[in-house]
């Protein structure tokens, strides 16, 4: 999702695809984004586009599972801690989506 073309992922969902992404700002505000593909389109379209990095500090694939920990930066610059668990189909696809973010912790 880190380029000039985000809405190449709507290529990787499943048909019953599923998401909610907790968006935190800090100090109490958030906002929720949730849904299916409409959902996801939502919350692509309020993103800014080639401005953050997502790194991936660590992650695990348990059965049909994937989690991973991580920080986006601005510039080189800490911005956000988020993790994220995704439920895949047998050919790959991502049916669940649960992306948590928040500035207020770091795990660097």
């Amino acid at each position: 999702m880190d380029s000039t073309d985000p809405d190449r992922v709507l290529d990787m969902i499943a048909d019953d695809f599923a998401m909610s992404v907790q968006f935190s700002r800090g100090s109490g505000q958030s906002t929720e984004f949730v849904g299916d593909r409409a959902g996801l389109i939502a919350y692509l379209e309020q993103r800014e586009k080639s401005t953050l990095v997502h790194h991936i500090m660590v992650g695990a694939t348990v059965d049909d599972t994937e989690l991973v920990l991580g920080q986006t930066t601005r510039d080189g610059v800490f911005e956000a801690s988020f993790n994220a668990t995704a439920q895949l189909t047998d050919n790959g696809l991502v049916r669940r989506l649960l992306i948590c973010r928040t500035p207020e912790i770091d795990f660097a």
